[in-house]
């Protein structure tokens, strides 16, 4: 899980991953959706280097911890993928690659991700078709209207091999903005994995009112 940004555009005061919501600090309801996957051997967090607040945030969180996140999401990722290797990982084995703030996750999302991807040759990320219609826009006016057919948006976890991933990162360089397109990038066709709504990444401040409402009435 990649968690070495600082959320600029949340409004936040600090890295909105340790913004309040529901009485948690946000990456800890992430975090506890991850630790409910039985599936998954081991959740590796990747922080900023002089990032001292993640303890206090998630005092309980007995997973692994690594301060060598990058300037982009790219770096990050690319860095967690050195570590995993480093604790015994091999080229072979499936990563899943998870926004911090996406912190609405279920476990069950995850099950059904691995379950698809799984027997799959390439790997998979969860998504979800597009239903609005969508605009271009220049200099805050609409430039086009843009076919929303056959268009998806992307969500986490995303799924690949730990080996091609890295490879296709490595290749992909520090623009992409998610795994699966720097697998595309390589000449692979990623498996669209139905996901929720409910799964959207807080990124702007409305975010996280609407997150914390849903927090607030889940059983």
């Amino acid at each position: 899980m990649p968690c070495a940004g600082v959320g600029a555009r949340s409004g936040q005061s600090g890295p909105k991953q340790y913004a309040p919501l529901a009485g948690r600090a946000m990456v800890a309801h992430t975090l506890a959706a991850l630790v409910g996957v039985p599936r998954l051997a081991q959740v590796l967090v990747v922080l900023s280097p002089g990032d001292d607040d993640f303890e206090r945030h998630v005092p309980d969180f007995d997973g692994w911890v690594a301060r060598c996140g990058g300037a982009t999401r790219a770096q990050t990722v690319r860095a967690g993928l050195d570590v995993l290797r480093a604790r015994g990982a091999e080229g072979c084995d499936w990563v899943l690659v998870h926004d911090a703030a996406r912190c609405l996750l279920r476990p069950a999302w995850v099950d059904a991700l691995i379950d698809a991807c799984l027997p799959d040759p390439v790997g998979g990320l969860l998504a979800l078709p597009v239903a609005d219609t969508l605009k271009r826009e220049a200099d805050g006016r609409v430039a086009a209207t843009l076919d929303r057919r056959a268009t998806w948006q992307a969500q986490t976890p995303q799924m690949f091999r730990l080996a091609a991933l890295s490879a296709a990162l490595d290749a992909a360089g520090d623009a992409v903005t998610d795994e699966a397109s720097a697998i595309e990038a390589a000449g692979d066709a990623p498996k669209l994995v139905v996901g929720a709504l409910e799964n959207f990444k807080l990124t702007w401040p409305a975010d996280f009112d609407l997150a914390e409402r849903l927090l607030r009435t889940r059983p």
